[in-house]
């Protein structure tokens, strides 16, 4: 039997377990098959390591059928962060957020708080204006995915069955304070209409319960009818 050093085998676990949970979080509901490619690991290695994140609370299972498939072949497991889960990677932050607003909110309004929130994506904005200008159009929500990825949101964007883009952030840092105080993703969301430069709307989001904060994203020809007045 092989011996692993106790100091060195816990420590390797838990930080292969914390990629196996972000992995989820930015992908999921993810098979564990997929998981095993992307990290490198054995159908046991990745098998351990979502027992023990079950065991913690950190992620759920669940069941869909294959495309395709009326009632035949067994439904796929696929595995999805939970409320826990996601805050634990983060929970400090928000609790911090919420605060502050609360604090905002007493003393000046709530007028203030929108205000707050606007200017809280202001950076955003600022940074990517330029950006989006240089950027065709069939790309930009692809870009505006990659730069909240970058601030922390676990975001990606993917083609819409109903036409235009669908942009879907995984993580949410301020879940529970934008629960509390919708203007955050209100100002997001006027945000992203700027930057893209067509209409969006927000399908769901996290801080309402929803597994992923979804957004759709206009098609441009939309947009254009709309400026042209046909």
């Amino acid at each position: 039997m092989k011996n692993v050093h106790p100091s060195i085998e816990p420590g390797h676990e838990r930080s292969t377990r914390a990629r196996v949970a972000r992995l989820i979080l930015e992908h999921g509901p993810v098979a564990a098959a997929a998981l095993g490619e992307r990290l490198g690991l054995t159908p046991a290695a990745v098998r351990r390591h979502l027992d023990a994140l079950l065991a913690d609370g950190m992620i759920e299972p669940r069941t869909t059928r294959p495309r395709g498939q009326r009632g035949r072949g067994r439904p796929a497991k696929l595995f999805a962060i939970t409320d826990a889960g996601r805050s634990a990677f983060e929970h400090a932050y928000d609790d911090l957020a919420g605060s502050a607003l609360r604090f905002l909110a007493e003393r000046m309004g709530e007028e203030a708080v929108t205000e707050f929130a606007r200017s809280q994506v202001e950076g955003l904005v600022k940074r990517l204006e330029p950006v989006m200008r240089t950027v065709p159009e069939d790309q930009r929500v692809q870009v505006l995915a990659q730069a909240l990825s970058a601030d922390g949101y676990a975001a990606s964007a993917s083609k819409a069955k109903s036409g235009g883009d669908q942009l879907c952030q995984h993580h949410c840092p301020v879940a529970h304070a934008a629960a509390e105080f919708p203007q955050l993703c209100e100002a997001e969301t006027e945000a992203f209409a700027q930057l893209l430069g067509t209409p969006v709307q927000r399908l769901a989001t996290i801080a309402h319960g929803d597994g992923v904060c979804t957004t759709h994203v206009s098609p441009v020809r939309i947009r254009e009818s709309k400026e042209t007045g046909r």
